[in-house]
């Protein structure tokens, strides 16, 4: 192996060693604050939601990443801007929420009312996306960040951030219930070797 091939592996090894992934939930919709499954429906931010988001831009502080990727909804797309990210953001169709199907804009509650027990986790969603399909979508995510290496940011939504988080940590994607995203928070995933 010459001098320049093995410089690049190993920088390319340190970067998959150092991969980080900043999770950017969106800021507050009102279908977030009324507890509505939003997923395909493509809803802006509350005022609230744009005030955390502006928050998250200046938590971020300027910082630079190696990828910025948000979900095409505009909801994500809006907290990247507003966070000060847009010019450096690429839209990633994965990172779409789940889709819930004919329980779109439904709350967990009034579906309870008709299926006793229910939750998005184990139960189904009629016309929409199992949670295996939804971890499918979360691991090209995850291969697509350590294609690039370094700090990723995020812009998504609460499930499939959940889930993505559940992959990563290499358990089944529904574990993903294990874990909780507030409306424009930030989380971070890294320390893992990958290689």
């Amino acid at each position: 192996m010459h001098d320049m091939e093995r410089e690049e592996r190993m920088t390319q090894m340190q970067n998959e060693k150092a991969i980080q992934l900043w999770l950017l939930r969106h800021g507050e919709t009102e279908w977030s604050l009324s507890g509505a499954h939003t997923s395909r429906t493509d809803i802006s931010l509350t005022e609230r939601g744009r005030e955390q988001a502006l928050t998250i831009g200046k938590h971020l502080n300027g910082r630079r990443f190696s990828t910025v990727l948000t979900s095409p909804m505009q909801r994500a797309q809006e907290t990247c801007r507003l966070a000060g990210l847009a010019d450096y953001a690429h839209v990633e169709a994965n990172l779409c929420e789940w889709d819930y199907g004919l329980y779109e804009g439904r709350t967990t509650a009034e579906i309870r009312r008709e299926t006793p027990g229910w939750s998005v986790w184990t139960g189904h969603l009629p016309q929409g996306e199992t949670v295996d399909e939804v971890g499918m979508r979360a691991q090209a995510v995850i291969d697509r960040c350590l294609s690039v290496g370094g700090t990723v940011a995020l812009f998504a939504h609460a499930h499939i951030l959940r889930i993505l988080t559940a992959v990563w940590l290499e358990l089944a994607p529904a574990h993903g219930r294990l874990f909780a995203l507030e409306t424009g928070s930030l989380s971070k995933l890294g320390g893992l070797d990958r290689t």
